[in-house]
Formats: structure tokens, C-alpha cells, sequence
């Protein structure tokens, strides 16, 4: 069993996936922190200092012996009252668009890569005809 494991994680489709597993948590924090810390707070000053991530609408009873302010929605949560975090949800689908608009071009590109060496690589239509005619000609 030992060796049917090492011979399946040996595979190179398991590798590159582990990679691209690693990569991706590591690219989605980069993603997080562009949308958190670039981008959210110029939305905010464009329109006049909004803060997406405070916004949220208290559902229940906030829990006895919570002091902190009414307006802090991680405090609250963090205390566990029933908060809907439709700011934070915001935040979030604005984070996942810009992720996967930079995966979308890092495809895109990579397929243009791919596309140039495999045409540069093959011989074109003419090239082939022509081989192709001379080859008959010997003969």
C-alpha cells in the first residue's frame, strides 16, 4: 500500500496540482490584500469615505456583556451577535472578480505563448508541400 501511495503522489498530475494549489492560496492573498488594501479604500474615497466592511445589519439580541461600540461589525461578530455582513460580502465578490480577471489574463496570455512556440515550432502549409514535392521528385 505504502508504494502504491509513493507511486501516486510520484505522478506528475498530483505534483502539479499541489503546485498550483500552493500558488493559488498564495496568489489569493495578493488578490485579498490588492482589493483590501488598494482598491477598497480609493472606492471608499471616491465616494466620500464609504467603508464597504462596516456596513452590515444587526439581526438579533447583541449578547450581555458586550461593551465595544454598535458599529463595529468584527467586534460584534467576533462577540457573536447575529450580524448580516453584506459590506463584508461585498468586499469579498469584489475580490473574487479581480482574481479572477488576473487568473483570466495569466491564461490568456499563456495561451498566446503556447500558440507562438507551437507555430513556430511546426512547419508551415507551404513548407510541407514542399518537402512533399521534392520528396516525389527523387522518386
Amino acid at each position: 500500500m505504502l508504494r502504491e501511495f509513493r507511486a501516486f503522489i510520484a505522478k506528475g498530475n498530483v505534483l502539479d496540482l499541489a503546485v498550483a494549489v500552493i500558488i493559488g492560496a498564495a496568489f489569493g492573498k495578493i488578490a485579498t490584500s490588492l482589493t483590501e488594501d488598494i482598491i477598497m479604500p480609493i472606492v471608499g474615497a471616491i465616494f466620500g469615505g464609504l467603508d464597504f466592511s462596516s456596513h452590515f445589519v444587526l439581526l438579533g439580541q447583541i449578547p450581555e456583556g458586550y461593551h465595544g461600540s454598535l458599529k463595529d461589525y468584527a467586534a460584534l461578530k467576533a462577540a457573536g451577535a447575529p450580524v448580516l455582513g453584506w459590506g463584508e460580502f461585498i468586499t469579498v465578490v469584489i475580490n473574487f472578480i479581480i482574481l479572477a480577471f488576473i487568473i483570466f489574463l495569466l491564461v490568456r496570455s499563456a495561451s498566446k505563448m503556447m500558440r507562438r512556440a507551437e507555430d513556430a515550432s511546426s512547419p508551415s502549409e507551404v513548407d510541407l508541400l514542399t518537402e512533399i514535392r521534392d520528396e516525389l521528385r527523387k522518386r
